[in-house]
């Protein structure tokens, strides 16, 4: 089958996707695709270099480029079909071509790589521009077409875009031509299922991007802008590494070549208007350029920008002093710099004459000296300077100091010249290999010869090459990628008015070094910028995140009690341990006061003087019932009796006494023992007055003579010892089998941690209250029986009132006692047997004293026994 198709009038995506066609086809050996028209798309036109040799490699540079000033209104096609692509040459690509064309002749003259072997290369000029790129790649790797006579190139290196450098891995794939970038450093072309042709000599943007996320967390950068190109470059370094980091991004502003005018304007705006300091910046140095024009305009000038290794070497930026205060203090990211020596001597010796078919150097050199190194039918570019003068053959860069001849800091012709050698190696390794060891597609049994190299089998010896660099350098490649390494840099200010470039550290991988005082700021000083959206919390507090804001915005809130936060930019206040309590600034954990009911506190002091004074008080009473102890009220009711319930009142007040200061074994026996055994005395006491009294009252009646035997003072003062044994047994078991003991309470969460008498057993605890309650209410309920008993001092009626208060305090001091915190359940405890202690005394002593202290003409025998 023969088609035959003219491509001069297509459009040049049309015009690769055809010469694709003709490649596959003749490679697979199925049609013959005859395509004319090769000078205008297909054939080197004036934007390329070439130099013969058995095997060729190809070189895609974007040598000239269109000023930033043309906008595109994207209202009609573009020219893409016109000879030119740009207006003037930009250096430092050609210094990268320059590279290649330096390391292929220094490859040639090397006995030992490629020995026998001479290596071409085919340098094509693509402008940046996709369809230029593509069909200049496709026209390498066709080679022979019917209206072309040219050697396929079995390998590319090239591009510097990334975006290109995705279009040729795809479109070149199918044949397995290797690609070799210099620049493209997108991170999706580290995806062999995807890019399995692709490499590069520069490290992918994810270390990169990693690098500068590292450096904005070691500078507490949290809140910063970023301004993007509008391509794979830019957009894939942010959401690979940046976001997500503890880094958040007030805005994102993205760039096209295209609309740069209007771009620029845009994203200056922005930074104008927003609060962040630190801004990062992904794109080709005339965009940057650009944007540092706008903000000049501005007069903003106190941003610290970081910059992508795109454009942080920029000498063009680095001379411009209209954007100098702008662009002070830059802190970037820069390709690793390696010498390559005799590449300034190569520069140097350049001259038009040497190479009558570069266009670049001719126009270089009438650009640089102003005159026309002479006619040749090469020169179809230089038309447009025909009215310069004859050069006169003196004009030489020998000692011109000029940035095409700076090889102090090669960054990207290193990575130019690596890619070079990269080839060579893999092609010696082809070129020599065993007979054993063949990689061809069909296991031929004999190595490649120089004219029938087929892309498939350099693509597999290039995954394995392993080579030392002529600076002693160890080249490998990890996939498509090579070990990360970069340079730190910094533009500082020099006494003329110039921004130097000053590397002040590396990145060597996920490790960064740097030399922070070596750091000249935004500020011209060497203190760090502070870019956040909210100020770190201090110790003590936490971050609190704002709803609907990033999470670099965010409040300060003060730790709770007993939580602490001992560093600044806490996100979370940490509870301390049991036995400790936060401090007053919640910054650190101090171990809890030791908390007790003590003698020198209000509260202690407060109730140590009503046990004291109840004591005094029932003490007075008691001498005022032995002075007048012959007088009918006191020796009414058995006197004896109620001189032991003195006594045990007086006991009662005293006891109390026992549950102030600090706990002790034995002060939590004797506490609670004393209470049990005093409260029992007084009680029963009581309990056999009023069944006393009643028995009195029921001897009246006929028949009944024989009761008051049973009643006499032996067999009360027998019942009063009968009920308080009972309780000392009560007493003695608990303490012996499970006796309270000084426990630290830390169930209540405070600052103090309480010592306290802990109750081992509550059986035995309630066993003492139980008995006592028993015979209050056995007392209450006799002494109201006997109330209304005729006669004129009737005791049970003090007896009710008083037994009605005991049980109505010790009722309430149940729920009081259990949900009481700390000391004050012993607080509790002490006045529930205080308030008992004096409703006994003064419902029952109180009208006695008044009678025998203040009306003593009642205190007769018969007044006490008037109806």
């Amino acid at each position: 089958m023969h088609w035959h198709l003219s491509l001069c009038s297509w459009w040049p995506f049309t015009a690769p996707s055809l010469l694709l066609l003709s490649i596959l086809g003749r490679q697979a050996g199925l049609a013959v695709v005859e395509v004319t028209g090769c000078s205008q798309w297909g054939a080197p036109s004036n934007e390329s270099i070439s130099l013969d040799g058995d095997v060729i490699i190809g070189g895609l540079f974007n040598v000239y480029y269109i000023p930033s000033a043309i906008e595109r209104s994207f209202t009609k096609p573009p020219l893409y079909l016109s000879v030119h692509c740009g207006l003037s040459l930009d250096l430092e690509p050609l210094k990268y071509m320059y590279a290649m064309a330096f390391a292929v002749e220094e490859i040639n003259n090397n006995s030992s790589l490629l020995p026998g072997v001479k290596l071409g290369y085919r340098i094509f000029d693509c402008c940046g521009r996709y369809p230029w790129a593509l069909k200049a790649a496709l026209s390498m790797v066709g080679g022979d077409t019917q209206s072309c006579n040219l050697t396929p190139a079995p390998l590319l290196i090239g591009e510097s875009s990334s975006t290109i450098g995705i279009m040729l891995s795809r479109i070149l794939g199918p044949l397995s031509v290797p690609v070799i970038s210099y620049l493209a450093s997108s991170p999706c072309l580290s995806d062999r299922n995807q890019f399995p042709n692709f490499f590069r000599t520069i490290p992918s943007d994810i270390y990169q991007a990693r690098a500068m996320a590292q450096l904005a967390i070691r500078f507490h950068w949290t809140w910063i802008g970023a301004v993007l190109e509008n391509s794979d470059y830019g957009r894939l370094a942010i959401q690979e590494e940046i976001q997500g980091k503890g880094v958040c991004l007030d805005f994102i502003e993205t760039v096209r070549r295209e609309t740069i005018m209007s771009d620029a304007r845009r994203a200056a705006l922005t930074i104008q208007a927003s609060t962040v300091r630190v801004i990062l910046v992904f794109c080709w140095y005339t965009d940057v350029k650009e944007l540092f024009l706008e903000l000049a305009k501005r007069n903003v000038t106190d941003r610290q920008f970081l910059a992508s290794e795109a454009w942080s070497t920029s000498d063009d930026l680095l001379q411009d002093l209209t954007i100098s205060k702008v662009s002070s203090g830059v802190f970037g990211v820069a390709i690793r710099s390696s010498a390559i020596p005799g590449f300034e001597t190569y520069l140097r010796n350049l001259h038009p004459t040497r190479r009558p078919g570069d266009i670049f150097l001719r126009e270089f050199w009438e650009t640089e000296f102003g005159c026309s190194p002479g006619d040749t039918p090469f020169f179809e570019r230089s038309s447009s300077k025909a009215s310069l003068p004859q050069c006169s053959g003196t004009e030489s860069l020998q000692e011109v100091q000029h940035p095409l001849t700076d090889t102090s800091q090669l960054r990207v012709s290193y990575n130019v010249y690596l890619a070079v050698y990269a080839a060579a190696h893999a092609l010696h390794s082809l070129l020599s290999c065993p007979q054993t060891h063949s990689y061809s597609r069909n296991n031929s049994s004999t190595c490649s010869s120089p004219k029938n190299i087929k892309p498939i089998q350099l693509l597999q010896h290039l995954n394995n090459v392993n080579f030392t660099t002529p600076q002693g350098e160890m080249f490998y490649f990890q996939g498509a990628d090579i070990p990360a390494k970069y340079d730190l840099v910094n533009w500082q200010n020099t006494p003329e008015g110039k921004l130097k470039l000053v590397l002040i550290g590396r990145v060597d991988g996920f490790d960064i070094h740097l030399n922070e005082s070596a750091i000249q700021w935004s500020t011209g000083s060497n203190q760090v910028p502070v870019s956040v959206c909210s100020e770190s919390c201090p110790p003590g507090t936490r971050m609190a995140n704002r709803k609907g804001e990033p999470v670099c915005c965010f409040d300060c809130i003060p730790c709770a009690e007993g939580e602490i936060s001992n560093k600044t930019g806490s996100s979370q206040c940490d509870q301390c341990p049991t036995e400790f309590w936060s401090n007053a600034e919640q910054t650190a954990c101090v171990p809890r006061q030791l908390d007790f009911l003590s003698f020198n506190e209000t509260l202690g002091i407060t109730l140590t003087t009503a046990a004291v004074s109840g004591a005094a008080v029932t003490t007075a009473v008691f001498v005022v019932f032995i002075y007048y102890r012959q007088t009918p009220v006191v020796r009414a009711n058995n006197s004896e009796l109620s001189f032991l319930l003195l006594v045990s009142l007086k006991l009662c007040f005293l006891c109390s006494l026992g549950f102030i200061g600090r706990p002790s074994v034995w002060s939590c026996r004797f506490q609670q023992a004393a209470f049990g055994i005093s409260f029992v005395l007084c009680v029963s006491c009581l309990l056999v007055k009023t069944m006393v009294v009643l028995a009195v009252f029921r001897s009246a009646r006929p028949g009944a003579e024989s009761l008051m035997k049973w009643f006499g003072p032996g067999q009360q003062r027998g019942s009063v010892c009968i009920f308080t044994c009972i309780q000392v047994i009560i007493c003695a078991i608990w303490l012996t089998l499970s006796p309270p003991v000084p426990k630290h309470d830390l169930g209540f969460q405070g600052s103090k941690v309480t010592l306290k008498c802990a109750t081992a057993s509550m059986v035995g605890f309630s066993l003492v209250l139980g008995y006592i309650g028993l015979l209050a209410c056995t007392c209450l309920l006799l002494a109201f029986l006997a109330r209304k008993l005729p006669d004129n001092f009737n005791e049970a009626k003090l007896i009710t009132f008083s037994m009605l208060i005991f049980c109505a305090v010790w009722v309430a001091f149940v729920p009081a006692y259990v949900s009481s915190p700390g000391k004050y359940v012993v607080a509790v405890e002490i006045f529930a047997i205080l308030a008992s202690s004096y409703g006994l005394l003064l419902c029952i002593f109180a009208p006695k004293c008044f009678i025998i202290l203040l009306r003593p003409e009642k205190n007769t025998k018969k007044q006490l026994m008037a109806r």
